[in-house]
Formats: C-alpha cells, sequence, structure tokens
C-alpha cells in the first residue's frame, strides 16, 4: 500500500511538471511570437490626435496593422526641412522597424542618404519623386477626384470665379489644381480659378487669411484647397461662401459645403503593407491607385447640389472607371502653349514628377 501510495505521488508529481513545462512552453510561444510580428514605422509631421492629414494616416496604418498582425511605431511632430526626418528613421532603424511609412511630400527627397543607408529597410514615400532599390512611390490618382470636384465647382459658381488655397507649387499641388481647373472649365469654359500659395501645409492663420482674400478682393463664390486640415472650408463657412474640401470629409459645417475630394487610407494602406508581408516589398518603382480601387472618391454632395449635376458626375466617374484619362486631348497651358493634343495622353512620369505648369483657366493671384 506505502508502494502504491508512493507511486502515485510520483505520477502526480511528474504529472504537474509536465503540465508546468507545456505552459512555460506555450509562454514562450506566445511571446516569441508577439516579439517576431513585424513592425512598421510611420512618420508624420504633426499629432496622430490630430482630426485632419496626420490623424488621417495613423488611422490607416494602424489599420491596416490590426488587420495583417503587425505592430506599429509612430514618430509624430517631424517637420519637414528640420533634419528630423533623418532622425526619426535612424531611431525607428534602431527599434527594429522592417518597413517605414514617410507620410508627407518632402521626406522621401530630404533623407534620401539615409534611405540609402538602411538597403534591408522598405521605405514607402507619399507622392515621391525619388526612387530608389528600397524606395517606393505611393499615392492615389487624386487629381481624378479633384476633375469631378471641379466639375461641381463649375456647374455652381454664379461669378465664374473659383477660389483654391494651395500649400506650394509642387507637382503633386499642381496635379490637383490642374484636374480641378480641367473639370471646372469642361462644366464652365467662362470661369477661371484663383490660387493664393500658404507655402504651408497647416496654419489656420495664413489659410483663413488667405481663403479672405479670394472672397473679399478676388470675389470668388466658391473655393477648395489643398491642405492638412479643413481651415479654409470652415472659414468659407462661416463667410457664407460654397465650399469643396479635400482628405476627409468635414463635419458641423452648411449645406453649402458641398463635397469633398477624399481619401481612403485604410484600404491603400493595407495593400502596401501586404504587399511587404508578403515578401514583395519596392517591387515596383510606383503606386498609384486609381478611383475603381476606391482608395480616392468624391465625398456625397450637399443637397445644393443638384440632381442634374449628380447625374453628369454619375456619367464622368463611370468613363473614369472605363479609363478615361483626365490628362488626355487638347490640353492648353495658362500661357497658350499646347502641352497635350488630340489623340494623346500625358504621361504618368510628367504628371507625378514635372508637373510645374498651370493648365488654361488657372490665374495665380498675388
Amino acid at each position: 500500500m506505502k508502494s502504491s501510495g508512493k507511486m502515485r505521488q510520483k505520477v502526480l508529481l511528474i504529472s504537474a511538471v509536465m503540465i508546468l513545462l507545456i505552459i512555460l512552453a506555450v509562454i514562450l510561444f506566445i511571446g516569441n511570437r508577439r516579439d517576431a510580428r513585424p513592425k512598421v514605422g510611420l512618420i508624420i509631421t504633426g499629432s496622430m490626435e490630430e482630426s485632419g492629414w496626420n490623424g488621417a494616416h495613423y488611422q490607416g496604418v494602424r489599420y491596416a496593422c490590426e488587420q495583417l498582425d503587425a505592430e506599429l511605431l509612430v514618430k509624430e511632430n517631424v517637420q519637414e526641412g528640420t533634419g528630423k526626418c533623418a532622425e526619426a528613421i535612424k531611431e525607428l532603424a534602431t527599434e527594429g522597424a522592417g518597413m517605414i511609412i514617410l507620410s508627407s511630400y518632402a521626406y522621401p527627397e530630404e533623407a534620401r542618404d539615409v534611405i540609402d543607408s538602411y538597403p534591408k529597410i522598405a521605405f514607402y514615400g507619399i507622392s515621391a519623386e525619388y526612387y530608389a532599390d528600397n524606395m517606393t512611390s505611393y499615392f492615389g490618382r487624386m487629381y481624378q477626384a479633384r476633375y469631378l470636384a471641379g466639375i461641381v465647382a463649375g456647374m455652381k459658381t454664379e461669378s465664374n470665379k473659383v477660389g483654391y488655397v494651395a500649400a506650394m507649387p509642387n507637382s503633386e499641388v499642381n496635379r490637383g489644381i490642374n484636374a480641378f481647373t480641367l473639370g471646372v472649365k469642361k462644366a464652365n469654359p467662362d470661369a477661371e480659378v484663383y490660387v493664393v500659395w500658404t507655402n504651408t501645409w497647416d496654419d489656420e492663420k495664413i489659410e483663413a487669411e488667405a481663403t479672405n482674400k479670394l472672397i473679399d478682393d478676388a470675389g470668388v463664390d466658391i473655393i477648395t484647397c489643398h491642405q492638412n486640415q479643413n481651415y479654409v472650408v470652415q472659414t468659407a463657412d462661416k463667410a457664407g461662401i460654397y465650399s469643396i474640401g479635400y482628405n476627409k470629409a468635414a463635419e458641423g459645417l452648411s449645406e453649402k459645403y458641398l463635397t469633398a475630394a477624399v481619401w481612403n487610407w485604410n484600404e491603400l494602406y493595407f495593400q502596401i503593407m501586404r504587399e511587404y508581408m508578403q515578401g514583395k516589398a519596392n517591387s515596383v518603382k510606383r503606386h498609384w491607385f486609381g478611383i475603381n480601387t476606391e482608395v480616392v472618391a468624391l465625398a456625397d454632395c450637399s443637397p445644393l447640389v443638384e440632381e442634374d449635376i449628380c447625374t453628369y458626375l454619375k456619367s464622368l466617374k463611370n468613363e473614369l472607371y472605363a479609363g478615361k484619362d483626365v490628362f488626355s486631348g487638347v490640353i492648353y497651358d495658362n500661357s497658350g502653349q499646347l502641352r497635350c493634343n488630340e489623340g494623346e495622353s500625358i504621361s504618368d512620369e510628367l504628371l507625378l514628377e514635372r508637373m510645374d505648369w498651370y493648365v488654361d483657366g488657372v490665374v495665380i493671384y498675388e
């Protein structure tokens, strides 16, 4: 009996030890799995808590990380042209990021030497004009949504003067101005688009001043923008002027806020991050997602946008889905030079890298 009792105790002890070992193995497995998750770095010019451009990028990348089981590392308030982007890249590399997303236009160019020094890290730069074996440009064909927004503006203006508050004259911003103006002119050949530069992506005071200048001095009766936040459309709404937004639909405005050219960052970041996770990072020079991918779109229109305009927009959107190119056919610049002829289209390379001119109808308002 004593022998049997000792045997039972021995079996119980062995069983307990085995259970303990199994628990430890599971803990180690989970820990190792968590540590093995890919790390994705994001660099933004502002705060991830803000409601505009930076917050939208953060939310999009976070969504993709959650869907693909990746760890997100964020460096926020990294201003362009300060040298801080290079520092942020080095910090993310030290923290183990295998993919780094540069979410502001100037980052890739100003940090190119640092990017080259980390050949094993996959870099993705928004609207970048610089490429490398480990550096891919990504963007959406926002100009398609801008073109549709221009149709709305052209059909709604009564003064034939449409305002555009723009950050700075680079290819990305110029593309948007030109596409918007092509839409305005298609809907209303007599209309012109008056552009004021702010030389900043995000400054409430400067953007409000630019908006009021276009309203009070230039006499525009509808206004749009290319800025990080909604200061322009908020200012226009207070002045009782029609407005068209950018990036994401604004909230709390009157029906004079007609629509917006908007991004679906969740979808965009899911696609490029999935590419990285599948081992296909930097397999192409650029990603340029069209309106057919739903990465870019025209937001729902205000009740003040008449039914005939909505019907026309739908037909034009279907043409874009079918492959119609906004920058095709006869296009003159605002100095009278022919830039595109009948039966031609402007190449992606020119649109992305050398859009340093403006179409007929653009007035740079000093």
